[in-house]
């Protein structure tokens, strides 16, 4: 398995927005195991310390626990906190960036809401 990753952000980072991507929208549920540390490192063509440094992150997060001997587990609620934190990252920092760009873009909330419509009927 062979993945692109962007230079602009350190790889361990990368891996663990992935992840993340992954418990919001249910691949890995409450209760299942990540894969393990080498078996991402293998599949990745990764370094495992760039691995361990990713899932530490999510143990940091309280995302997923260790379990001695076993691997690395979602925790009971991780996908219902995911959501809180992206819904709270898009509200302070990505909202107010779109909203500067649509701005500086001379969008007027007609045209917005249009090309809004639009989009949500091809979906």
């Amino acid at each position: 398995m062979s993945i692109m990753w962007n230079d602009d952000q350190p790889i361990y980072r990368q891996l663990r927005e992935r992840i993340v991507g992954l418990m919001l929208t249910g691949v890995f549920k409450e209760g299942d195991p990540l894969p393990s540390v080498r078996q991402v490192a293998s599949d990745y063509q990764i370094n495992h310390l760039t691995v361990s440094k990713a899932y530490q992150e999510l143990v940091d997060m309280q995302l997923v626990e260790a379990k001695r001997g076993m691997g690395m587990y979602v925790v009971p609620g991780a996908q219902e906190k995911l959501h809180s934190i992206e819904k709270e990252k898009f509200l302070t920092n990505e909202l107010p960036a779109l909203l500067a760009r649509i701005s500086n873009l001379g969008i007027s909330a007609q045209e917005l809401c249009a090309a809004i419509l639009k989009t949500s009927e091809g979906k």
